[in-house]
């Protein structure tokens, strides 16, 4: 079968179609035929050699993907060759066909193409993990996500709206914020020429959101501290904006702030003296929490788990018509490099497609 093949860690050049072996599948898994795989930050990461696949997985990139089923293993009992799936990954999307445990495959939401399915699953079970199993977003919360207008700003503004909550978002233009009030989001601001920490403020009477989703990191590490309300929760999935950061402390203990990241963050607080007085408080009352939380080096079981969340709860708003698919562009599996180009471009607007 052809797969995209990272010849050597690089810019998206090194990103080239090669023919490779089949996968062979385990007695709990499926091999999909592959209509569509998504792309992803973590996978322009991998290409640079910073996100390597867990081990024993497929050595090439793409997270999520959508395609018929074409085999099933002896213990497999949900899924039978021919239904058409999409499927939450840790490597090998970007290929003509991929194996996958059964426990992380879904069925095609109502209403929603073969193709744009593949658009979901990652975004889907990061956005449900971290905003609701882990952050608790409720209805009636404020809500702030960062990059509104990337895959997973799309996904998290309608179903944060779905929910309940009021939604806030920061992109870089007007057209983006354009597309971000058309899926329901309540504040957009333009984080080139306004303060978000200011505008959250005002519009909350100075309190602050309740839950924050990060993809920037350190840059904002402190901004985004200043921006919660008492018994806020922020979430951290990436690190466009550097993973080493400085912060003032008080503010995390006085409001019981809850901090959650998908990788680390380093955090340099003064003294000795001060760090160990900090975590103190920190352990004896859990005011602040560092945890790992990306789906891709997860365990199987804990995968499924998530995924059984995202089918339960967000595929029926899917079905209502209450969360739509955002694809800005399909690419054949050909032109990878020219997928990763306009990615790391911040060009697009929600996701980004391969098609083999």
């Amino acid at each position: 079968m052809k797969a995209v093949v990272i010849t050597t860690p690089g810019d998206p050049q090194v990103l080239q179609v090669q023919e490779v072996e089949k996968p062979e599948i385990g007695d709990n898994e499926v091999l999909i035929r592959v209509e569509a795989a998504a792309l992803n930050r973590a996978d322009t990461l991998q290409r640079k050699g910073f996100h390597p696949p867990p081990k024993g997985s497929s050595p090439y990139p793409g997270l999520e993907c959508s395609g018929i089923i074409e085999a099933v293993g002896k213990d497999v009992l949900r899924w039978k060759v021919g239904d058409q799936v999409c499927a939450l990954l840790s490597g090998g999307g970007y290929a003509e066909k991929v194996a996958v445990p059964a426990g992380q495959v879904l069925p095609i939401p109502s209403g929603v193409s073969l193709k744009d399915a593949a658009s979901f699953p990652e975004v889907a079970c990061t956005v449900w993990s971290t905003v609701f199993m882990m952050s608790r977003l409720s209805s009636g919360e404020t809500f702030l996500v960062h990059g509104g207008s990337s895959g997973i700003g799309t996904f998290a503004i309608q179903i944060a709206k779905y929910q309940g909550a009021r939604v806030f978002v920061t992109a870089g233009s007007e057209e983006k914020l354009a597309v971000c009030k058309d899926l329901g989001a309540d504040v957009c601001i333009n984080y080139k020429i306004e303060d978000f920490v200011a505008r959250v403020k005002e519009e909350t009477g100075g309190k602050g959101v309740d839950v924050i989703l990060d993809n920037i990191g350190a840059a904002y590490f402190q901004r985004n501290i200043d921006s919660l309300n008492v018994d806020g929760r922020l979430f951290i999935i990436g690190f466009q904006g550097g993973n080493i950061a400085e912060v003032n402390l008080t503010g995390l203990l006085a409001r019981r702030l809850t901090v959650q990241l998908f990788g680390s963050i380093l955090l340099f607080v003064g003294s000795l003296d001060k760090v160990a007085f900090v975590s103190y408080f920190l352990d004896g009352f859990q005011i602040m929490h560092f945890v790992s939380a990306g789906l891709r080096n997860r365990s199987v079981e804990n995968k499924a788990v998530i995924v059984s969340e995202v089918e339960k709860n967000v595929w029926p708003a899917i079905a209502a018509g209450k969360v739509k698919a955002v694809v800005y562009k399909c690419f054949p599996l050909s032109e990878a490099a020219e997928a990763h180009q306009l990615m790391e471009s911040s060009k697009h607007v929600g996701k980004i497609l391969l098609i083999p």
